[in-house]
């Protein structure tokens, strides 16, 4: 099973899939479509188009997105180059990467020379998902800056048609996504609460370069025509789309803008229909798992979200805090208490100590460290009794 939060996953993905005599795609229409029906386009992983199924059950969303970008890239490469080698795609993104070098990416920093080719691609895909430092932060803004990732395929696909990555490549599609996200939300007759956010979080996403406050007047003004590849016109068409659906609802002049949209990109009104028809049907099935759409209530979507993770984290190391915790008495009888009695604040200030230094010694409860993790450690506590049946039932009998 893979572990992507473990050194080696790459390898062992690319050994699981068994390197296929097959690409999963056979042309740019069906690898688009194949991409979207996972959800990458929209920031909401919920399945991998692999040719060996990989079960995804107790992982966290950012493991997902890292996966699955490794795959979308994996299968760009594939379709551009007619290759399926793991090891000459490893070597074409690592070397793509480094020429990437966007603002803030310290690639060289990631890059050590002791690390085998896949394990630097390793901690460029996991800094390439872990964009936001603050856990609150990061838990509001995933939809947009997954759904951005897919300017990496593009780039990716880019470099290996020509070598390189055209100059402001990046920039280019970041500006003209903005752009295009402001004027369709412009178009629409009522706005709902997710307007301004959702510009705000594209405006916090982008990494090449600075949002300007120019208002755009009209597609017209956006030179469209220097996107030219068939992949960048569906993926311009569908995060509009995605844009528009904030409301629940695709009304005829929000229509008309995403038709003129293609009509402008030279993209049939037969892809914008299929277009909003599956924007509708993904966003409708997964709505209430999305985080940008659940605004609404922040601090019911933070907690539940939150709680989820380390429900899960605890579940992984179970075994290994079992075992710091019961070295500490003291912690398991505060502990105890705080089944029975509100702590003091002398004796809550203990117990959060106490954890946080047992958190230090396993590296996977770093999350607990970090800005924002204190907010994480009542909700720790809440399930760390389950963990200890018998001795903890011992403590409670001693009070």
């Amino acid at each position: 099973m893979i572990n992507p939060s473990a050194s080696g996953w790459i390898d062992k993905f690319f050994s699981t899939q068994k390197s296929p005599k097959e690409t999963v795609s056979k042309n740019t229409d069906t690898f688009y479509h194949t991409v979207r029906s996972t959800g990458f386009i929209y920031g909401h992983i919920i399945s991998f188009e692999t040719t060996n199924p990989i079960e995804t059950k107790g992982w966290f969303k950012e493991e997902i997105s890292k996966v699955a970008l490794l795959n979308t890239l994996y299968n760009i490469f594939c379709l551009t180059n007619n290759d399926i080698s793991a090891e000459n795609f490893i070597k074409h993104a690592v070397a793509f990467y480094h020429e990437m070098h966007p603002q803030g990416f310290n690639i060289l920093k990631k890059i050590l020379p002791k690390n085998s080719i896949s394990l630097t691609l390793e901690k460029i895909i996991d800094e390439r998902v872990q964009t936001n430092e603050s856990i609150i932060n990061k838990n509001f803004s995933h939809l947009v800056t997954n759904a951005l990732l897919f300017i990496d395929v593009l780039a990716f696909h880019q470099y290996l048609m020509h070598g390189a990555i055209p100059e402001k490549y990046l920039k280019r599609v970041e500006e003209t996504i903005i752009n295009i996200v402001t004027l369709a939300l412009k178009t629409k007759s009522q706005k709902s609460q997710y307007d301004d956010l959702l510009i705000k979080l594209f405006e916090a996403s982008i990494r090449y370069s600075k949002f300007s406050k120019v208002a755009v007047q009209n597609l017209e003004t956006l030179q469209l025509e220097y996107f030219t590849n068939e992949l960048e016109k569906y993926y311009l068409i569908d995060i509009a789309g995605m844009a528009l659906w904030s409301d629940g609802k695709i009304e005829n002049n929000e229509a008309y803008f995403l038709h003129s949209l293609a009509e402008n990109l030279l993209v049939s009104g037969v892809f914008v229909n299929q277009s909003i028809n599956s924007t509708n049907e993904f966003i409708t099935k997964h709505k209430k798992d999305i985080p940008y759409f659940n605004y609404s209530n922040p601090v019911k979507h933070f907690y539940d979200q939150t709680t989820q993770s380390v429900v899960t984290l605890i579940g992984r190391n179970k075994n290994r805090l079992v075992k710091e915790i019961v070295q500490s008495k003291e912690l398991m009888v505060l502990l105890a208490y705080s089944t029975r009695r509100d702590l003091d604040e002398i004796e809550k200030k203990k117990v959060k100590k106490q954890l946080l230094e047992i958190c230090k010694t396993i590296p996977s409860l770093a999350i607990f460290l970090l800005p924002g993790g204190s907010l994480l450690l009542p909700i720790l506590i809440k399930f760390i009794p389950t963990l200890l049946p018998s001795s903890f039932n011992e403590n409670l009998n001693q009070e």
